[in-house]
This record gives C-alpha cells, sequence and structure tokens, in this order.
C-alpha cells in the first residue's frame, strides 16, 4: 500500500485535468451514501466536526475519506482541515493507497467550483474577489483561472494582514492580485465572488450583486452557517453541487428555503445535471448566478483514483 503526501498530490492534480475528471464523475455517476457528520465538542473552543465519506463504483474501487473540521485551530496556527483518504481496490478490498487528506480536499473542492463556473459565469468574466484567506483561497483563485483570464484578483477577509499576506504571496503581472478592506465595493465590481469561510453570519448582501456576477459559495457546510443573505439567494438562479447535501447541510440553502425565501424549483440543477446536459446553465449575460458547494465523497473519490494513477 502506498502512502501518498501533499506534494505529490497536488503535483498529481493539476486543475485542468481534474476539472475534466470530475465532469466524467457526474456525468457516469458514484455510489455516495450519506456521509457521517459528527459534532465533537472541545473544551473551551468551538466544536469540532467529525466527517466520514464513503464512495465507490462497483468492481473498480472503494474509497473513505475521514476528516476532521477545527473551526479554532486557527489561533494555534493549524489548519482547519485535517484527514486521510484510504483508497481500495474495488475487486479485492485489498488497501490500494492512504491519501493526505487536506491537500486532496482543498484541490477537489476548487475544481468543483471550477467545474460548475465553467456552465455558469460569464465567457468573458475577469474581475475576481476572493472572501476569505484561509488554505482554500488560493486554490479557488487557481482553480477559476483555468476557465477564465483572471487579470484582477481581489481578496478580502477578517484580519487584513492576512489578506495582505496572501495577496503579495499571489500577485504577478500576468495576474494582479491585492488586498481590499471594503467588501462592499469590492462585491459591486466583481464578476466572480468565491467566498470560503466558516461564517455563520450573511457576508455576502444580494444588493451588491452586479448583473452577470457569479456568486460561489464554499465555505459553509452546517445549517447554522451562512454566507449569502436572502437577497442574494432571492436574485439569483441557484445551483448547487449535489442536491442530497445542499438541502440538508447547507444554511445558505436550508434557512431561505425554511422561511419561503425561496422554493424547492428554484434550485435550478446540480452538478450531475449540468454535467449530463440535462439543466441548463448561463443563458445571458445579465443573469446572477450562485453556486452552493457543500462537498460531495463523489469530488474526493476521482480525485483519489486520479491521483493513485498519476503518482
Amino acid at each position: 500500500m502506498r502512502r501518498i503526501d501533499a506534494d505529490t498530490v497536488v503535483a498529481a492534480l493539476d486543475y485542468g485535468a481534474l476539472i475534466e475528471r470530475l465532469r466524467e464523475a457526474f456525468r457516469e455517476g458514484v455510489t455516495t451514501p450519506l456521509r457521517h457528520h459528527h459534532t465533537i465538542p472541545v473544551p473551551g473552543e468551538a466544536d469540532a466536526t467529525l466527517l466520514l465519506m464513503p464512495a465507490w463504483q462497483s468492481g473498480r474501487h472503494i474509497g473513505v475519506k475521514a476528516a476532521t473540521v477545527f473551526p479554532s485551530n486557527s489561533t494555534h496556527d493549524l489548519p482547519s482541515v485535517m484527514g486521510l483518504y484510504l483508497l481500495l481496490d474495488g475487486e479485492t478490498g485489498t488497501p490500494v493507497a492512504v491519501i493526505d487528506g487536506p491537500s486532496l480536499t482543498r484541490r477537489r473542492t476548487a475544481a468543483a467550483s471550477a467545474l460548475a463556473a465553467g456552465y455558469l459565469a460569464r465567457a468573458d468574466a475577469h474581475r475576481f474577489l476572493m472572501v476569505g484567506t484561509g488554505a482554500l483561497a488560493p486554490e479557488l483563485i487557481e482553480a477559476h483561472g483555468v476557465w477564465r483570464e483572471l487579470t484582477e484578483v481581489a481578496v478580502w477577509g477578517r484580519s487584513p494582514e492576512k489578506a495582505e499576506a496572501l495577496a503579495a504571496k499571489l500577485d504577478r503581472p500576468e495576474r494582479r492580485v491585492h488586498a481590499v478592506s471594503d467588501l462592499e465595493a469590492a462585491v459591486r465590481e466583481a464578476d466572480m465572488v468565491s467566498c470560503a469561510t466558516l461564517s455563520c453570519e450573511p457576508l455576502i448582501q444580494g444588493a451588491w450583486l452586479a448583473p452577470g456576477c457569479h456568486l460561489d459559495l464554499v465555505g459553509g457546510f452546517r445549517p447554522t452557517m451562512r454566507e449569502a443573505d436572502d437577497e442574494a439567494v432571492r436574485r439569483a438562479r441557484i445551483y448547487v453541487d449535489t442536491r442530497e447535501g445542499a438541502l440538508t447541510e447547507a444554511g445558505d440553502m436550508t434557512n431561505p428555503l425554511a422561511r419561503g425565501v425561496i422554493t424547492m424549483s428554484d434550485i435550478r440543477g446540480d452538478l450531475f445535471e449540468l454535467a449530463r446536459g440535462e439543466a441548463a446553465g448561463r443563458e445571458d449575460t445579465g443573469q446572477i448566478t450562485l453556486f452552493k458547494s457543500t462537498g460531495t465523497a463523489l469530488e474526493d473519490f476521482a480525485a483519489a483514483v486520479l491521483v493513485a494513477e498519476r503518482a
């Protein structure tokens, strides 16, 4: 059995190949039982989450990711998300590889958002706003850059110092990256807005979204979390990675649905339907589109198999 570290995962999962592998997986389908989602109390700090995410394609591969989310880890200079992915042979159950979980999760999460943006963002979108400064932020910028020539990237975070540091790290001549302090002004100017935070209060106000903007919500994975307000979901054409996950776990969907702000019919499609051509994506340049990602074991599974093939 191979042990595949983070550097090998990143080298194996270039975004062009990974996005296409995810598209293929959503077209073909993978068996993905509802993930186990357990709250773990942490004395003196925010509750943690344990996630167990199995998936398989009969006769080919079986996989399971064990991941933890510790929101208070930032105060200890540690990543919020940790874990491992175990890939097994689908014919014998023999362990094939143990794969670094955080790097796999970051790559597949960013690739799923970029896959959705290929259907939902304007073809000429080039002004990108990254809301959040955590480990996912540089991945999302890189992944979205596969589809669009992002000539201007703004970064906003609760910590201006972290936003400045991230922008300085990512800035280069062909893609200017700069930190911003005025979130409203930055949203109003953006063609694409990607959020990767653990916020429980809406950060993005729907009134700020310009016609034609694409809003990518990645961070919230609990019903108590919100990254966008009611007006944002009311104004937008809404898409999700999977209905099963988004309609049970994502506060950006469950909260407005429960209060009648939107209805089930307002969710125009998921990544299965977009990849199979069963749902229409963006239909004109003036539409506001919204993609809500909660993550699915299908994405981890497809990424893990690609790593094992290439590593």
